[in-house]
């Protein structure tokens, strides 16, 4: 039976079964796995939920009493969520049950008030619920991808600036901060009620932050092994209880 000073924190990835792509799945399972385990550390009961194998509908129920969420990495969301043309460079396979279970999570979790933390794909899940789109292929010449370079490698770092005036700049306490990122794609058009406060020396937007809500994107990986320590635990530490308000 839950306690009242326990806290519950759903998990939730693409999908726990990649069998078209058995490498590129075991490198994620790490990688959730080690936001699974830091979460833990932090006190937090934890749920983890795969929306593509599990259905929008059940993934809601699933994940109803949580206290907050936190959405993680993986494939390309489909371009029909943001009205993108298909067969781009370097598309993925695309999971359009966990795209639509995953953007229902992020109004339900704004209309709640419920704190919400989306790492890659789920910054760019954010941005597209909100009705904002996706900048489909950054080329070959980024610093955000070691294109080419077997999955354990793929991983790039480079700075990221963030907005002195912002929540996330002000809870870590710096301006500046050292990444691990993996990504081929990045938000574009803003959502409603977004604001850019990351960004790479290239101008993409490395992270944003609800301006009322309580949620906010990274599109690097702090749950990367080599991500700088203590990066992953800091942003854990940002999701705390909250009422949560009636549905």
């Amino acid at each position: 039976m839950l306690t009242r000073t326990e806290k519950r924190l759903s998990v939730v990835e693409v999908t726990r079964y990649r069998p078209r792509d058995v490498e590129y799945h075991a490198y994620v399972e790490v990688l959730n796995s080690r936001a699974v385990r830091a979460a833990e550390d932090a006190g937090w009961l934890v749920n983890r939920v795969a929306a593509a194998d599990v259905g929008t509908a059940s993934l809601l129920s699933l994940t109803d009493a949580s206290d907050a969420i936190m959405l993680m990495g993986g494939e390309d969301i489909s371009p029909r969520f943001y009205g993108g043309e298909g067969d781009y460079p370097f598309e993925s396979q695309h999971f359009e049950t966990a795209d639509e279970g995953q953007i229902s999570l992020v109004h339900r979790a704004l209309r709640r008030g419920t704190p919400l933390l989306g790492i890659c794909r789920g910054l760019q899940i954010i941005n597209v619920a909100l009705g904002g789109d996706i900048v489909q292929d950054l080329g070959t010449e980024t610093i955000h991808k070691n294109l080419g370079a077997p999955i354990r490698d793929i991983m790039a770092a480079h700075t990221v600036a963030l907005d002195s005036s912002s929540r996330l700049s002000a809870d870590l306490g710096v301006s500046e901060i050292l990444v691990q990122s993996a990504h081929h794609q990045a938000v574009s058009r803003l959502g409603e009620g977004l604001v850019a406060i990351g960004t790479a020396p290239d101008g993409v937007v490395e992270a944003v932050e609800h301006v009322d809500a309580r949620i906010t994107g990274v599109q690097f990986h702090p749950e990367d092994p080599s991500a700088p320590a203590g990066q992953l635990a800091e942003l854990v530490a940002r999701l705390s209880v909250r009422e949560r308000a009636l549905a």
